[in-house]
């Protein structure tokens, strides 16, 4: 095959994934604020995607922040050791660890569980029966999933933060011999509130691709048990790689000054 044609088939089948997507995301968000509103299946959701989530996302917090800890103090041995671990662990976990390990950790649960769900229904025709039964699928599946993913996610978030330091102070304290005293003070002194809420801004953001690319992908699924095989993996993949390149665009908008 010629290969001019291969990287115009490859260009051209992407741009026409990035329309439908946008395409897509657009007319969910433009159904948040319509009426009908399901606010019971919004509860479910969050229980779901928040609070299920939650003993992965601490669990992934409290070691990273260990270890961040460790490695901090092995790398900076030769200065004063106590001040850089407390103020780059606070730092590292609130601006980006937390939000980014917490987004990619709830992107491999809740949008391969969403993107399976709605695959599901997909191949066994029952979105086509919700709309036959004149109940928009949108509003009934999709726009329930994204408020609960942009809710939750920042509280998820924050718990990890929290979580994340935690881990820090006891592998600081228990295991680098650390004064206890001084590393609070340390975190306190150089964590402002900037750096937490552009963590969780960044998480709402992370919470909105979650949600928007496995419903898009469990949406769009076909062929049988296959697909919706397919429409799962390509939701862990996209997700993580948009929370990845959107953290980088944030960061850089942030912290640009």
């Amino acid at each position: 095959m010629n290969p001019l044609a291969i990287i115009g088939h490859v260009v051209l089948a992407a741009l026409a994934e990035t329309g439908r997507l946008s395409r897509f995301s657009w007319t969910s968000l433009t159904h948040v604020l319509r009426p009908p509103f399901y606010g019971r299946l919004i509860f479910q959701q969050m229980m779901r995607i928040g609070y299920f989530s939650l003993p992965v996302v601490a669990l992934t917090s409290f070691f990273t922040g260990g270890v961040l800890a460790l490695q901090i103090y092995y790398g900076g041995d030769q200065f004063n050791s106590e001040s850089i671990v407390a103020t780059i662990v606070a730092l590292g976990i609130t601006r980006e660890l937390g939000p980014v390990l917490g987004g990619l950790m709830v992107a491999g649960r809740a949008s391969a569980a969403i993107a399976a769900e709605l695959g599901t229904m997909r191949v066994t025709e029952q979105i086509d029966a919700l709309t036959t039964l004149s109940t928009n699928p949108y509003k009934y599946l999709v726009v329930p999933r994204v408020v609960a993913a942009v809710l939750t996610l920042p509280a998820l978030v924050f718990v990890g933060d929290v979580i994340g330091i935690l881990g820090g102070f006891a592998v600081g304290t228990q295991s680098l011999d650390f004064n206890s005293a001084v590393y609070v003070k340390n975190t306190v002194d150089f964590l402002k509130l900037d750096d937490i809420t552009s963590g969780l801004i960044k998480s709402s953001v992370f919470g909105l691709i979650i949600a928007l690319l496995g419903c898009y992908h469990g949406f769009h699924s076909k062929g049988g048990a296959q697909g919706v095989g397919r429409a799962t993996t390509n939701a862990v993949v996209t997700s993580s790689i948009l929370i990845l390149a959107s953290n980088y665009l944030m960061t850089s908008l942030f912290f640009s000054s």
